[in-house]
């Protein structure tokens, strides 16, 4: 397995994918201008067990809420691309089938019209809806590292999973005098995406074959159950508490387990989903309108240029698209887009 990471076809793959979107950065046009030879050293450096993890950089992103952003330098980035081709088929074949996140063939609006085939269900009747309390700073390192040796075994590719996995946390645990935990993976890299769904594929085999929930669905770290009795689902929420706080040192986030009827809707992905139908969430659109406001700033002083402003939009309208967004879309088109 090992070879197949660091060969140079792979290695080159990786560094594709790597620089897409990103070809005029000044760091990429810096590797682009010796492009073989860096991926030859570093090649090199992965065969020789030279590899080092070099350090992050730090951005605060501020969407739904702040978050710290780690990123990698551009090699390294390269590398995780690499590692991950090779490994990501092992641990997806083992994955339930409705986890949606970063995952081929998957994504949010799978996860919605999953949801909503769970709500044309008769026994649908309430949901359990939940999330991890800060969970890309909550994943302890040893529990990933065992979780991951139980499909690698592959000596080398433990090794260089070790670094990056240690490349960076966000604290130290004390236990002891003597033992030390390091938790917390950079929510920037590439890695982070498949390390965080190996860490809760334990959960979604906890739900789907320990519990027997069949109206189970994940998407990260958001996860829901459905159910027709809310007292059963209020054991179900206690049982999971549990297990994770016992087995994945993870805790659920305090104001956002709850257990509420469906037919006022469920918020889910950016969503207020419904049987037949699906509306933008409120918050979603302020957002959004905040957003443009400071690209037209942005754009106003030269900073950004009209044409990444207008694809942004056009992203986003096409995001809103999925929901019942009609007149909302033609509003902002006719106002936006003229």
């Amino acid at each position: 397995m090992f070879n197949k990471v660091c060969s140079f076809e792979n290695l080159y793959q990786a560094y594709i994918r790597a620089r897409r979107c990103k070809r005029q950065r000044d760091y990429v046009l810096e590797f682009d201008a010796h492009a073989e030879e860096n991926l030859l050293a570093l090649k090199n450096e992965l065969k020789e067990g030279n590899y080092c993890h070099g350090g992050y950089k730090e951005m605060v992103v501020c969407d739904s809420k702040k978050r710290l952003i780690k990123v990698a330098p551009f090699r390294d980035r390269i590398v995780h691309h690499a590692l991950c081709a090779a490994i990501e088929p092992i641990f997806d074949k083992g994955f339930i089938f409705d986890t949606y996140a970063c995952r081929n063939g998957k994504g949010t609006h799978s996860a919605v019209k999953k949801l909503q085939q769970f709500l044309r269900q008769p026994e649908a009747r309430y949901c359990l809806k939940c999330d991890i309390s800060k969970y890309f700073a909550s994943i302890d390192h040893e529990i990933l590292y065992l979780l991951i040796c139980e499909k690698i075994t592959d000596e080398n590719t433990l090794k260089l999973i070790r670094k990056i996995i240690d490349s960076s946390y966000d604290r130290l645990v004390y236990e002891d005098l003597f033992t030390v935990r390091k938790t917390g993976i950079p929510i920037g890299n590439l890695t982070s995406q498949l390390f965080a769904n190996i860490y809760l594929s334990e959960l979604d085999n906890f739900v789907k074959h320990k519990l027997r929930e069949k109206f189970y669905l994940r998407y990260m770290d958001d996860f829901l159950v459905l159910g027709n009795e809310k007292l059963r689902l209020g054991r179900i929420k206690s049982i999971i508490r549990q297990f994770l706080s016992s087995r994945m040192r993870l805790v659920l986030h305090p104001k956002k387990a709850e257990i509420f009827p469906v037919r006022g809707g469920v918020d889910f992905l950016g969503y207020k989903v419904f049987i037949n139908y699906r509306l933008l969430r409120k918050s979603t659109v302020r957002r959004f309108l905040a957003k443009y406001r400071r690209g037209r700033k942005l754009v106003s002083s030269g900073k950004m240029e009209e044409k990444t402003l207008r694809d942004s939009v056009r992203s986003w309208l096409a995001y809103a698209k999925f929901g019942n967004s009609w007149k909302l879309r033609q509003e902002l088109q006719i106002k936006w887009l003229k």
